[in-house]
Protein backbone atom coordinates (compact mmCIF):
# COMPACT_ATOMS: atom_id res chain seq x y z
CA UNK A 1 0.00 0.00 0.00
CA UNK A 2 1.30 3.41 -0.92
CA UNK A 3 1.93 5.56 2.13
CA UNK A 4 -0.03 8.78 2.21
CA UNK A 5 2.73 11.09 3.43
CA UNK A 6 6.41 10.27 3.37
CA UNK A 7 9.12 12.59 4.71
CA UNK A 8 9.37 14.61 1.51
CA UNK A 9 5.66 15.27 1.39
CA UNK A 10 5.61 16.09 5.12
CA UNK A 11 8.29 18.72 4.48
CA UNK A 12 6.31 20.12 1.56
CA UNK A 13 3.19 20.46 3.70
CA UNK A 14 5.13 22.20 6.43
CA UNK A 15 6.60 24.63 3.91
CA UNK A 16 3.18 25.45 2.48
CA UNK A 17 1.91 26.04 6.00
CA UNK A 18 4.75 28.40 6.85
CA UNK A 19 4.30 30.37 3.64
CA UNK A 20 0.52 29.84 3.82
CA UNK A 21 -0.92 30.33 0.35
CA UNK A 22 -3.74 32.48 1.51
CA UNK A 23 -7.24 31.19 2.19
CA UNK A 24 -8.16 34.56 0.76
CA UNK A 25 -7.51 33.16 -2.72
CA UNK A 26 -11.23 32.49 -3.05
CA UNK A 27 -13.30 35.07 -1.19
CA UNK A 28 -16.96 34.90 -0.33
CA UNK A 29 -19.05 36.62 -2.97
CA UNK A 30 -16.61 36.05 -5.82
CA UNK A 31 -18.11 34.33 -8.87
CA UNK A 32 -17.51 30.62 -9.37
CA UNK A 33 -17.53 28.30 -12.34
CA UNK A 34 -18.39 24.59 -12.18
CA UNK A 35 -15.30 22.37 -11.92
CA UNK A 36 -15.06 19.25 -14.09
CA UNK A 37 -13.07 16.11 -13.28
CA UNK A 38 -13.12 12.46 -14.28
CA UNK A 39 -11.70 10.49 -11.37
CA UNK A 40 -12.35 12.10 -7.98
CA UNK A 41 -13.49 15.38 -6.44
CA UNK A 42 -13.92 17.27 -3.17
CA UNK A 43 -16.19 20.26 -2.61
CA UNK A 44 -15.89 21.94 0.79
CA UNK A 45 -15.92 25.28 2.57
CA UNK A 46 -12.18 26.01 2.68
CA UNK A 47 -9.52 25.74 -0.05
CA UNK A 48 -6.90 24.22 2.27
CA UNK A 49 -9.32 21.51 3.36
CA UNK A 50 -10.23 20.75 -0.25
CA UNK A 51 -6.62 20.58 -1.41
CA UNK A 52 -5.68 18.25 1.46
CA UNK A 53 -8.65 16.02 0.67
CA UNK A 54 -7.76 15.88 -3.02
CA UNK A 55 -4.22 14.89 -2.05
CA UNK A 56 -5.62 11.92 -0.11
CA UNK A 57 -7.68 10.85 -3.12
CA UNK A 58 -4.76 11.26 -5.50
CA UNK A 59 -2.74 8.85 -3.37
CA UNK A 60 -5.37 6.11 -3.63
CA UNK A 61 -7.51 7.05 -0.65
CA UNK A 62 -11.24 6.54 -0.45
CA UNK A 63 -13.96 9.06 0.22
CA UNK A 64 -13.85 7.95 3.87
CA UNK A 65 -10.11 8.64 4.03
CA UNK A 66 -10.54 12.07 2.49
CA UNK A 67 -13.39 12.90 4.87
CA UNK A 68 -11.11 12.48 7.88
CA UNK A 69 -8.57 14.90 6.46
CA UNK A 70 -11.15 17.41 5.21
CA UNK A 71 -12.95 17.56 8.57
CA UNK A 72 -9.76 18.03 10.56
CA UNK A 73 -8.65 20.82 8.26
CA UNK A 74 -12.08 22.49 8.48
CA UNK A 75 -11.82 22.30 12.27
CA UNK A 76 -8.59 24.29 12.04
CA UNK A 77 -9.37 26.76 9.25
CA UNK A 78 -13.12 27.19 9.84
CA UNK A 79 -13.40 26.56 13.62
CA UNK A 80 -16.59 28.58 14.02
CA UNK A 81 -18.57 26.07 11.97
CA UNK A 82 -17.57 22.48 12.76
CA UNK A 83 -15.01 20.23 14.33
CA UNK A 84 -14.38 17.31 16.66
CA UNK A 85 -16.14 19.23 19.43
CA UNK A 86 -19.43 18.81 17.53
CA UNK A 87 -21.55 16.30 15.65
CA UNK A 88 -22.37 15.26 12.09
CA UNK A 89 -24.52 13.19 9.77
CA UNK A 90 -22.96 11.25 6.89
CA UNK A 91 -24.40 9.51 3.86
CA UNK A 92 -21.91 7.00 2.42
CA UNK A 93 -22.45 5.33 -0.96
CA UNK A 94 -20.43 2.10 -1.10
CA UNK A 95 -20.04 1.49 -4.82
CA UNK A 96 -18.69 -2.06 -4.48
CA UNK A 97 -21.69 -3.11 -2.40
CA UNK A 98 -24.10 -0.75 -4.19
CA UNK A 99 -25.32 0.22 -0.75
CA UNK A 100 -26.20 3.53 0.87
CA UNK A 101 -25.23 3.75 4.55
CA UNK A 102 -26.17 6.61 6.85
CA UNK A 103 -24.17 7.38 10.00
CA UNK A 104 -25.67 9.32 12.90
CA UNK A 105 -22.88 11.16 14.73
CA UNK A 106 -25.25 13.64 16.38
CA UNK A 107 -24.38 14.90 19.84
CA UNK A 108 -26.42 13.58 22.77
CA UNK A 109 -27.58 14.99 26.07
CA UNK A 110 -26.01 13.98 29.40
CA UNK A 111 -27.72 11.01 31.03
CA UNK A 112 -28.77 13.25 33.92
CA UNK A 113 -30.62 15.77 31.71
CA UNK A 114 -34.32 16.32 32.36
CA UNK A 115 -37.00 18.22 30.39
CA UNK A 116 -36.39 21.19 32.72
CA UNK A 117 -32.68 21.25 31.84
CA UNK A 118 -32.78 24.86 30.61
CA UNK A 119 -35.01 26.27 33.35
CA UNK A 120 -33.73 29.22 35.35
CA UNK A 121 -34.11 29.91 39.05
CA UNK A 122 -37.60 31.27 38.44
CA UNK A 123 -38.80 27.92 37.07
CA UNK A 124 -39.13 29.10 33.48
CA UNK A 125 -36.90 28.52 30.41
CA UNK A 126 -33.92 30.85 30.09
CA UNK A 127 -33.46 32.96 26.97
CA UNK A 128 -31.72 31.32 24.03
CA UNK A 129 -28.38 33.14 24.23
CA UNK A 130 -28.29 32.66 27.99
CA UNK A 131 -28.62 28.94 27.35
CA UNK A 132 -25.95 28.89 24.62
CA UNK A 133 -22.95 30.41 26.38
CA UNK A 134 -21.14 28.07 28.75
CA UNK A 135 -20.92 24.35 29.37
CA UNK A 136 -24.60 23.68 29.87
CA UNK A 137 -25.32 23.70 26.13
CA UNK A 138 -22.60 21.14 25.34
CA UNK A 139 -23.68 17.67 24.21
CA UNK A 140 -21.42 14.63 23.89
CA UNK A 141 -19.56 15.21 20.57
CA UNK A 142 -19.97 12.57 17.86
CA UNK A 143 -17.97 13.77 14.85
CA UNK A 144 -14.69 12.05 15.72
CA UNK A 145 -16.28 8.67 16.37
CA UNK A 146 -18.31 9.00 13.16
CA UNK A 147 -15.13 9.57 11.15
CA UNK A 148 -13.40 6.68 12.88
CA UNK A 149 -16.35 4.38 12.20
CA UNK A 150 -16.56 5.32 8.51
CA UNK A 151 -12.79 5.01 8.12
CA UNK A 152 -12.74 1.59 9.77
CA UNK A 153 -15.41 0.32 7.39
CA UNK A 154 -14.40 2.09 4.17
CA UNK A 155 -10.87 3.49 4.54
CA UNK A 156 -7.65 2.36 2.87
CA UNK A 157 -5.07 4.85 4.12
CA UNK A 158 -3.54 4.74 7.62
CA UNK A 159 -5.63 6.72 10.10
CA UNK A 160 -2.62 8.43 11.63
CA UNK A 161 -1.47 9.89 8.34
CA UNK A 162 -4.87 11.33 7.50
CA UNK A 163 -4.57 13.69 10.47
CA UNK A 164 -1.11 14.87 9.49
CA UNK A 165 -2.07 17.89 7.33
CA UNK A 166 -4.10 19.43 10.16
CA UNK A 167 -1.33 18.69 12.67
CA UNK A 168 1.30 20.36 10.50
CA UNK A 169 -0.81 23.44 9.81
CA UNK A 170 -1.85 23.77 13.45
CA UNK A 171 1.80 23.74 14.50
CA UNK A 172 3.12 25.96 11.70
CA UNK A 173 0.19 28.37 11.65
CA UNK A 174 -2.10 29.79 8.98
CA UNK A 175 -3.62 33.12 7.97
CA UNK A 176 -7.05 34.02 9.27
CA UNK A 177 -9.40 34.28 6.29
CA UNK A 178 -11.74 37.24 5.76
CA UNK A 179 -14.77 35.11 6.61
CA UNK A 180 -13.27 33.85 9.87
CA UNK A 181 -12.20 37.39 10.77
CA UNK A 182 -15.71 38.72 10.14
CA UNK A 183 -17.15 35.89 12.21
CA UNK A 184 -14.84 36.65 15.15
CA UNK A 185 -15.71 40.34 15.11
CA UNK A 186 -19.44 39.65 14.93
CA UNK A 187 -19.33 37.04 17.70
CA UNK A 188 -17.58 39.38 20.12
CA UNK A 189 -20.99 40.94 20.77
CA UNK A 190 -22.22 37.43 21.67
CA UNK A 191 -19.62 36.74 24.37
CA UNK A 192 -16.99 34.99 22.27
CA UNK A 193 -14.38 36.70 24.46
CA UNK A 194 -15.97 35.59 27.76
CA UNK A 195 -13.69 32.60 28.45
CA UNK A 196 -9.91 32.91 28.65
CA UNK A 197 -9.02 30.06 26.29
CA UNK A 198 -11.31 31.36 23.55
CA UNK A 199 -10.36 34.98 24.17
CA UNK A 200 -6.63 34.30 23.92
CA UNK A 201 -7.06 32.36 20.67
CA UNK A 202 -9.36 34.68 18.75
CA UNK A 203 -8.51 38.10 20.22
CA UNK A 204 -5.44 40.30 20.65
CA UNK A 205 -4.01 41.27 24.03
CA UNK A 206 -5.90 44.57 23.90
CA UNK A 207 -9.21 42.75 23.46
CA UNK A 208 -9.64 43.56 19.78
CA UNK A 209 -10.62 40.72 17.42
CA UNK A 210 -7.87 39.24 15.29
CA UNK A 211 -8.15 40.38 11.69
CA UNK A 212 -7.82 38.78 8.26
CA UNK A 213 -4.23 37.91 7.45
CA UNK A 214 -3.25 37.50 11.10
CA UNK A 215 -1.11 34.43 11.61
CA UNK A 216 -2.72 31.89 13.93
CA UNK A 217 -1.12 28.82 15.49
CA UNK A 218 -2.89 26.12 17.50
CA UNK A 219 -0.36 23.87 19.27
CA UNK A 220 -3.02 22.54 21.66
CA UNK A 221 -5.08 21.23 18.77
CA UNK A 222 -1.96 19.75 17.18
CA UNK A 223 -1.17 17.94 20.44
CA UNK A 224 -4.70 16.54 20.70
CA UNK A 225 -4.58 15.36 17.08
CA UNK A 226 -1.26 13.60 17.68
CA UNK A 227 -2.86 11.67 20.52
CA UNK A 228 -5.85 10.82 18.33
CA UNK A 229 -3.59 9.91 15.41
CA UNK A 230 -1.72 7.43 17.58
CA UNK A 231 -4.63 6.03 19.60
CA UNK A 232 -7.82 6.63 17.64
CA UNK A 233 -10.85 8.07 19.38
CA UNK A 234 -10.08 6.45 22.75
CA UNK A 235 -8.31 9.49 24.29
CA UNK A 236 -11.24 11.66 23.24
CA UNK A 237 -13.95 9.49 24.79
CA UNK A 238 -12.21 7.73 27.69
CA UNK A 239 -8.81 9.38 28.17
CA UNK A 240 -7.11 12.68 28.83
CA UNK A 241 -9.03 14.63 26.19
CA UNK A 242 -12.34 13.40 27.62
CA UNK A 243 -11.26 14.53 31.07
CA UNK A 244 -10.38 17.99 29.81
CA UNK A 245 -13.70 18.30 27.95
CA UNK A 246 -15.67 17.40 31.08
CA UNK A 247 -13.61 19.84 33.11
CA UNK A 248 -14.19 22.63 30.57
CA UNK A 249 -17.95 21.98 30.61
CA UNK A 250 -17.98 22.49 34.39
CA UNK A 251 -17.13 26.16 33.86
CA UNK A 252 -18.29 28.55 36.56
CA UNK A 253 -20.55 30.31 34.06
CA UNK A 254 -23.58 28.23 33.11
CA UNK A 255 -21.95 24.88 33.97
CA UNK A 256 -23.09 21.67 32.31
CA UNK A 257 -23.72 18.15 33.54
CA UNK A 258 -21.56 16.18 31.09
CA UNK A 259 -19.67 13.33 32.76
CA UNK A 260 -16.90 10.92 31.82
CA UNK A 261 -19.54 8.19 31.74
CA UNK A 262 -21.50 10.21 29.15
CA UNK A 263 -18.38 10.52 27.02
CA UNK A 264 -17.45 6.85 27.29
CA UNK A 265 -20.92 5.59 26.40
CA UNK A 266 -21.25 7.51 23.13
CA UNK A 267 -21.94 5.40 20.02
CA UNK A 268 -22.39 6.20 16.34
CA UNK A 269 -25.64 4.73 15.01
CA UNK A 270 -26.13 3.33 11.52
CA UNK A 271 -29.67 4.27 10.55
CA UNK A 272 -31.90 3.47 7.61
CA UNK A 273 -31.75 6.20 4.94
CA UNK A 274 -34.87 8.17 4.13
CA UNK A 275 -35.49 7.62 0.40
CA UNK A 276 -38.42 8.68 -1.75
CA UNK A 277 -39.17 8.97 -5.48
CA UNK A 278 -39.17 12.34 -7.19
CA UNK A 279 -40.09 12.25 -10.88
CA UNK A 280 -37.62 9.80 -12.45
CA UNK A 281 -35.19 10.03 -9.53
CA UNK A 282 -34.81 8.62 -6.04
CA UNK A 283 -33.77 11.17 -3.42
CA UNK A 284 -32.10 9.86 -0.27
CA UNK A 285 -31.34 11.68 2.93
CA UNK A 286 -30.86 11.24 6.65
CA UNK A 287 -33.62 10.27 9.04
CA UNK A 288 -34.25 11.29 12.66
CA UNK A 289 -32.84 12.73 14.80
CA UNK A 290 -32.50 15.13 11.87
CA UNK A 291 -35.70 16.34 10.26
CA UNK A 292 -33.88 17.01 6.97
CA UNK A 293 -34.70 13.89 4.95
CA UNK A 294 -38.35 13.68 5.99
CA UNK A 295 -39.09 17.38 5.53
CA UNK A 296 -37.39 17.46 2.12
CA UNK A 297 -39.35 14.34 1.21
CA UNK A 298 -42.63 15.95 2.14
CA UNK A 299 -41.86 19.12 0.19
CA UNK A 300 -40.72 17.37 -2.97
CA UNK A 301 -43.55 14.82 -2.92
CA UNK A 302 -46.14 17.59 -2.62
CA UNK A 303 -44.47 19.52 -5.43
CA UNK A 304 -44.11 16.53 -7.75
CA UNK A 305 -47.70 16.84 -9.01
CA UNK A 306 -46.95 20.35 -10.34
CA UNK A 307 -45.15 21.06 -13.60
CA UNK A 308 -42.19 22.88 -12.08
CA UNK A 309 -40.00 22.09 -15.12
CA UNK A 310 -42.51 23.87 -17.35
CA UNK A 311 -42.95 26.80 -14.99
CA UNK A 312 -39.30 27.60 -14.48
CA UNK A 313 -38.04 29.56 -11.44
CA UNK A 314 -40.65 32.32 -11.43
CA UNK A 315 -43.23 33.56 -8.92
CA UNK A 316 -45.70 30.79 -9.84
CA UNK A 317 -43.25 28.02 -8.93
CA UNK A 318 -41.93 29.82 -5.86
CA UNK A 319 -45.46 30.28 -4.52
CA UNK A 320 -46.05 26.52 -4.70
CA UNK A 321 -42.64 25.87 -3.12
CA UNK A 322 -43.38 28.23 -0.21
CA UNK A 323 -46.76 26.65 0.47
CA UNK A 324 -45.27 23.13 0.45
CA UNK A 325 -42.58 24.31 2.86
CA UNK A 326 -45.19 25.68 5.27
CA UNK A 327 -47.04 22.38 5.36
CA UNK A 328 -43.86 20.31 5.76
CA UNK A 329 -42.42 22.52 8.50
CA UNK A 330 -45.72 22.26 10.39
CA UNK A 331 -45.38 18.46 10.49
CA UNK A 332 -41.72 18.83 11.37
CA UNK A 333 -42.50 20.99 14.39
CA UNK A 334 -45.11 18.62 15.79
CA UNK A 335 -43.78 15.14 15.08
CA UNK A 336 -40.06 15.06 14.33
CA UNK A 337 -37.44 14.36 16.99
CA UNK A 338 -35.06 11.58 18.04
CA UNK A 339 -37.00 8.46 17.03
CA UNK A 340 -35.21 6.42 19.72
CA UNK A 341 -37.19 8.45 22.26
CA UNK A 342 -40.29 9.58 20.37
CA UNK A 343 -42.92 7.32 18.78
CA UNK A 344 -43.10 9.15 15.47
CA UNK A 345 -45.87 8.38 12.95
CA UNK A 346 -44.69 6.11 10.14
CA UNK A 347 -46.80 7.73 7.44
CA UNK A 348 -45.09 11.11 7.10
CA UNK A 349 -44.04 10.22 3.53
CA UNK A 350 -47.22 8.34 2.64
CA UNK A 351 -48.21 9.39 -0.90
CA UNK A 352 -51.92 9.51 -0.14
CA UNK A 353 -51.37 11.60 2.97
CA UNK A 354 -49.12 14.05 1.13
CA UNK A 355 -51.63 14.31 -1.72
CA UNK A 356 -54.20 15.40 0.87
CA UNK A 357 -51.72 17.91 2.29
CA UNK A 358 -50.89 19.21 -1.19
CA UNK A 359 -54.60 19.78 -1.88
CA UNK A 360 -54.45 22.53 0.76
CA UNK A 361 -52.23 24.57 -1.57
CA UNK A 362 -54.15 27.26 -3.41
CA UNK A 363 -52.25 28.35 -6.54
CA UNK A 364 -53.77 31.82 -6.23
CA UNK A 365 -53.54 32.56 -2.51
CA UNK A 366 -51.03 32.08 0.29
CA UNK A 367 -52.24 30.20 3.34
CA UNK A 368 -51.74 31.51 6.84
CA UNK A 369 -49.40 29.61 9.10
CA UNK A 370 -49.98 25.91 8.39
CA UNK A 371 -51.03 23.39 10.99
CA UNK A 372 -49.74 19.84 11.14
CA UNK A 373 -51.69 17.06 9.48
CA UNK A 374 -52.69 13.64 10.79
CA UNK A 375 -50.57 11.08 8.91
CA UNK A 376 -51.46 7.39 8.79
CA UNK A 377 -49.96 5.18 11.50
CA UNK A 378 -50.00 8.20 13.81
CA UNK A 379 -48.54 7.32 17.19
CA UNK A 380 -50.83 7.07 20.19
CA UNK A 381 -48.78 9.73 21.96
CA UNK A 382 -49.93 13.29 21.33
CA UNK A 383 -47.59 16.26 21.16
CA UNK A 384 -47.65 20.02 21.15
CA UNK A 385 -45.93 21.92 18.29
CA UNK A 386 -42.33 23.02 18.80
CA UNK A 387 -41.33 26.47 17.56
CA UNK A 388 -37.61 26.05 18.28
CA UNK A 389 -35.53 26.84 15.16
CA UNK A 390 -31.81 26.06 14.97
CA UNK A 391 -29.52 29.02 14.35
CA UNK A 392 -27.30 29.28 11.29
CA UNK A 393 -23.88 27.68 11.58
CA UNK A 394 -22.42 24.38 10.41
CA UNK A 395 -20.46 23.24 7.32
CA UNK A 396 -20.92 20.66 4.58
CA UNK A 397 -18.66 18.76 2.21
CA UNK A 398 -19.24 16.39 -0.70
CA UNK A 399 -16.67 13.82 -1.89
CA UNK A 400 -16.47 11.34 -4.77
CA UNK A 401 -13.47 8.99 -5.02
CA UNK A 402 -11.95 7.03 -7.91
CA UNK A 403 -13.65 3.81 -6.74
CA UNK A 404 -17.12 5.33 -7.05
CA UNK A 405 -17.64 5.73 -3.31
CA UNK A 406 -19.33 9.00 -2.32
CA UNK A 407 -19.92 11.03 0.83
CA UNK A 408 -22.39 13.75 1.69
CA UNK A 409 -21.55 14.96 5.21
CA UNK A 410 -23.03 17.87 7.14
CA UNK A 411 -21.03 18.74 10.23
CA UNK A 412 -21.61 21.28 12.99
CA UNK A 413 -20.95 22.77 16.41
CA UNK A 414 -24.40 24.42 16.08
CA UNK A 415 -24.35 28.21 16.14
CA UNK A 416 -21.17 30.04 15.10
CA UNK A 417 -18.41 29.30 17.67
CA UNK A 418 -20.69 26.91 19.55
CA UNK A 419 -20.80 27.25 23.32
CA UNK A 420 -17.79 29.61 23.35
CA UNK A 421 -16.01 26.98 25.48
CA UNK A 422 -12.73 25.56 24.14
CA UNK A 423 -10.86 22.42 25.10
CA UNK A 424 -7.56 21.21 23.65
CA UNK A 425 -7.67 23.94 21.00
CA UNK A 426 -11.12 23.14 19.58
CA UNK A 427 -14.54 24.63 20.31
CA UNK A 428 -17.27 22.66 22.03
CA UNK A 429 -20.77 22.58 20.59
CA UNK A 430 -23.92 24.23 21.92
CA UNK A 431 -26.04 21.49 20.38
CA UNK A 432 -28.32 21.02 23.38
CA UNK A 433 -29.98 24.34 22.54
CA UNK A 434 -31.43 22.56 19.48
CA UNK A 435 -33.80 20.92 21.96
CA UNK A 436 -36.94 22.78 22.89
CA UNK A 437 -36.23 24.64 26.12
CA UNK A 438 -39.96 24.46 26.82
CA UNK A 439 -40.83 20.80 27.52
CA UNK A 440 -44.60 21.07 27.14
CA UNK A 441 -47.36 23.36 25.97
CA UNK A 442 -51.11 23.28 26.55
CA UNK A 443 -50.67 20.21 28.71
CA UNK A 444 -48.97 18.19 25.98
CA UNK A 445 -45.27 17.28 25.74
CA UNK A 446 -43.07 18.64 22.94
CA UNK A 447 -41.43 15.82 20.99
CA UNK A 448 -38.08 17.62 20.86
CA UNK A 449 -37.87 18.29 24.61
CA UNK A 450 -34.67 17.55 26.51
CA UNK A 451 -34.23 14.01 27.87
CA UNK A 452 -31.21 12.12 29.16
CA UNK A 453 -29.10 10.49 26.38
CA UNK A 454 -31.44 11.91 23.72
CA UNK A 455 -30.14 13.49 20.52
CA UNK A 456 -31.55 16.94 19.63
CA UNK A 457 -33.51 17.40 16.44
CA UNK A 458 -31.57 18.85 13.52
CA UNK A 459 -32.30 20.25 10.05
CA UNK A 460 -29.07 18.94 8.51
CA UNK A 461 -29.89 17.49 5.09
CA UNK A 462 -26.99 15.60 3.51
CA UNK A 463 -28.46 14.21 0.30
CA UNK A 464 -27.58 11.80 -2.49
CA UNK A 465 -29.86 11.58 -5.54
CA UNK A 466 -30.06 8.42 -7.66
CA UNK A 467 -31.30 7.64 -11.15
CA UNK A 468 -31.58 4.03 -12.34
CA UNK A 469 -29.93 2.96 -9.06
CA UNK A 470 -26.82 5.03 -9.71
CA UNK A 471 -25.85 8.25 -7.88
CA UNK A 472 -26.20 11.44 -9.93
CA UNK A 473 -25.95 14.17 -7.26
CA UNK A 474 -24.21 14.59 -3.91
CA UNK A 475 -25.25 17.76 -2.06
CA UNK A 476 -25.85 19.44 1.29
CA UNK A 477 -25.55 22.77 3.11
CA UNK A 478 -25.16 24.52 6.45
CA UNK A 479 -27.69 27.14 7.52
CA UNK A 480 -29.57 26.10 10.67
CA UNK A 481 -33.27 25.43 10.17
CA UNK A 482 -33.05 26.96 6.67
CA UNK A 483 -30.84 24.08 5.49
CA UNK A 484 -33.90 22.13 4.31
CA UNK A 485 -34.94 25.04 2.07
CA UNK A 486 -31.43 25.57 0.70
CA UNK A 487 -30.95 21.93 -0.29
CA UNK A 488 -34.50 21.38 -1.60
CA UNK A 489 -34.33 24.49 -3.78
CA UNK A 490 -30.99 23.37 -5.24
CA UNK A 491 -32.22 19.84 -5.95
CA UNK A 492 -35.22 21.29 -7.82
CA UNK A 493 -32.96 23.65 -9.77
CA UNK A 494 -30.71 20.78 -10.89
CA UNK A 495 -33.35 18.11 -11.53
CA UNK A 496 -36.27 20.24 -12.81
CA UNK A 497 -34.65 23.34 -14.24
CA UNK A 498 -31.57 21.65 -15.77
CA UNK A 499 -29.12 24.02 -14.09
CA UNK A 500 -25.49 23.07 -13.68
CA UNK A 501 -24.69 22.69 -9.97
CA UNK A 502 -22.88 26.02 -9.67
CA UNK A 503 -25.78 27.97 -11.16
CA UNK A 504 -28.23 26.01 -9.02
CA UNK A 505 -26.58 26.59 -5.66
CA UNK A 506 -25.80 30.24 -6.45
CA UNK A 507 -29.42 30.90 -7.46
CA UNK A 508 -30.93 33.44 -5.02
CA UNK A 509 -32.72 31.90 -2.05
CA UNK A 510 -36.43 31.92 -1.27
CA UNK A 511 -37.07 30.45 2.19
CA UNK A 512 -40.13 29.71 4.29
CA UNK A 513 -40.21 27.86 7.64
CA UNK A 514 -43.97 28.15 8.17
CA UNK A 515 -43.96 31.87 8.76
CA UNK A 516 -42.62 34.83 6.83
CA UNK A 517 -41.13 34.28 3.39
CA UNK A 518 -37.47 35.32 3.30
CA UNK A 519 -35.97 36.66 0.05
CA UNK A 520 -32.20 36.87 -0.23
CA UNK A 521 -31.07 40.47 -0.09
CA UNK A 522 -29.03 42.07 -2.88
CA UNK A 523 -30.15 39.42 -5.36
CA UNK A 524 -32.79 39.04 -8.05
CA UNK A 525 -34.97 37.20 -5.52
CA UNK A 526 -36.14 40.60 -4.30
CA UNK A 527 -37.84 41.10 -7.68
CA UNK A 528 -40.33 38.43 -6.60
CA UNK A 529 -41.61 40.55 -3.71
CA UNK A 530 -44.49 42.33 -5.53
CA UNK A 531 -45.90 39.11 -7.02
CA UNK A 532 -45.57 37.15 -3.79
CA UNK A 533 -47.05 39.97 -1.73
CA UNK A 534 -50.01 40.09 -4.10
CA UNK A 535 -50.59 36.39 -3.40
CA UNK A 536 -50.70 37.11 0.32
CA UNK A 537 -47.18 36.22 1.44
CA UNK A 538 -45.57 38.15 4.28
CA UNK A 539 -42.17 38.92 2.77
CA UNK A 540 -38.89 39.84 4.46
CA UNK A 541 -35.67 40.67 2.61
CA UNK A 542 -32.60 39.47 4.49
CA UNK A 543 -29.17 37.89 4.21
CA UNK A 544 -29.32 34.15 3.58
CA UNK A 545 -25.82 32.71 3.73
CA UNK A 546 -25.94 29.07 2.74
CA UNK A 547 -22.84 26.97 2.17
CA UNK A 548 -23.97 24.48 -0.43
CA UNK A 549 -21.40 22.05 -1.82
CA UNK A 550 -22.42 19.76 -4.65
CA UNK A 551 -21.06 17.22 -7.11
CA UNK A 552 -23.06 16.05 -10.12
CA UNK A 553 -22.14 12.70 -11.69
CA UNK A 554 -22.95 12.85 -15.40
CA UNK A 555 -21.85 10.24 -17.93
CA UNK A 556 -18.58 9.54 -16.19
CA UNK A 557 -17.78 13.17 -15.49
CA UNK A 558 -17.82 14.87 -12.10
CA UNK A 559 -19.14 18.44 -12.07
CA UNK A 560 -18.40 20.18 -8.79
CA UNK A 561 -19.61 23.42 -7.27
CA UNK A 562 -18.98 25.44 -4.11
CA UNK A 563 -21.35 28.11 -2.79
CA UNK A 564 -20.10 31.55 -3.80
CA UNK A 565 -21.55 32.96 -0.56
CA UNK A 566 -18.59 31.40 1.28
CA UNK A 567 -14.91 30.86 0.51
CA UNK A 568 -14.91 27.18 -0.44
CA UNK A 569 -13.95 25.53 -3.71
CA UNK A 570 -14.46 22.31 -5.63
CA UNK A 571 -11.38 20.52 -6.98
CA UNK A 572 -10.49 17.13 -8.40
CA UNK A 573 -8.76 15.26 -11.18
Amino acid sequence: MKRFFGTAVFTAIAASAVHAESTQSVQAGSPRQPVIAENYMVSAANPFAVKAGVEVLSNGGTAADAAVTVQMMLNLFEPQSSGIGGGAFMLYWDASEKKLITYDGREKAPASATPEYFFGDDGTPVKWWDAVVGGRSVGVPGTLKLLETAHRQHGRQPWSELLLPAIVHADAGFEISPRLADSIASAQKRKLDLFESTRSYFFNDDGSPKTAGTYLKNPQFASALRDIAANGSAPFYTGAIAESIVKAVKTEINPGELTLEDMASYEVIEREPVCFPYRSYEVCGMGPPTSGGLTMGQMLTMLEQHDLPGMGPGAEAWHLYIEAAKLAYADRGLYMADSDFVDMPEGLLDKGYLAERASLIDPQNAMEKATAGIPPQQSAMRFSPDTQLERAGTSHFSIVDQYGDMISMTTTIETGFGSRVMSNGFLLNNELTDFSRTPEKDGLPIANRVEGNKRPRSSMSPTIVFKDNAPVLVIGSPGGSRIINYVTKSVIAILDWDMDPQTAIDMPHVVNRNGNTDLEENTSATELEPALTALGHQVKVRGLTSGLHAIVIDNGKLIGAADSRREGIAAGH
